[in-house]
């Protein structure tokens, strides 16, 4: 059956949101002080720096292996991510927005970090606890099951209507996460073991094609941000 060839997944560069939540954890706060809503966020410099440095990976990649097309979240930071990266290619390559690309919805969290959703939600926070992250879904928002179901959309019409292409994807860690599930067929065990390890800022994490499914590369690599 016709299908995608290669699979390609990177995080959006630093945001200014990521900037600002460290900020506030590190200092015991229960507010980001996040003034843009979620899909306004920009990138920090060191963020569009790191959309450089993917921007020359993707000039480096052999001819074979290069996108055929880019897709990317709506969100500001991953639409900025790609545009600046695309900016160092040598090559043209049609760009696409996908919702389904989008980051998690945090509903009533939105704007708190950790203690700020324990301090004001512990009801919540208590039944998250028992549920457990994977099935979990805030007030509003969107539980990583409910991500699982839209990238389940996404890569279906990606088989369908780009067989034989090579996709690149700029989105969110979640989105990369949840792609790992998805496409790997992982248990909730094993992709809960697997979020521990943070994404990194603008890595790349790649699937080829190989007889019957995707298969991974390579996951989560920043070396060619180094």
């Amino acid at each position: 059956m016709d299908t995608l060839d290669w699979l390609i997944l990177t995080r959006h560069g630093e945001s200014t949101g990521n900037v600002a939540y460290r900020a506030a954890y590190e200092r015991g706060a229960e507010e980001t002080g996040i003034l843009e809503r979620d899909a306004d966020i920009p990138l920090s410099e060191a963020g569009r720096l790191q959309a450089e440095g993917l921007g020359r990976w993707l000039a480096a990649l052999p001819e074979g292996e290069r996108p055929t097309l880019v897709l990317t979240s709506p969100f500001l930071r991953a639409a900025e991510t790609a545009r600046i990266a695309l900016e160092q290619a040598p090559y043209t390559v049609p760009v696409r927005v996908d919702e389904r690309l989008r980051d998690r919805d945090q509903g009533v969290f939105e704007g708190l970090t950790s203690f700020g959703i324990r301090a004001r939600f512990p009801g919540e926070y208590t039944r998250k606890r028992r549920i457990g992250k994977f099935y979990y879904r805030p007030p509003g928002g969107e539980s990583w099951a409910d991500l699982a179901l839209r990238l389940r959309s996404l890569y279906r019409d990606l088989h369908e209507q780009e067989p034989g292409g090579r996709v690149l994807a700029v989105a969110h860690d979640a989105i990369v996460v949840m792609t790992r599930y998805v496409v790997e067929g992982l248990s909730e065990a094993q992709i809960l073991e697997i979020e521990k390890t943070p994404i990194g800022n603008c890595s790349v994490s790649r699937w080829r094609h190989d007889g019957g499914r995707l298969c991974p590369i390579v996951y989560n690599d920043i070396s060619h941000l180094a």
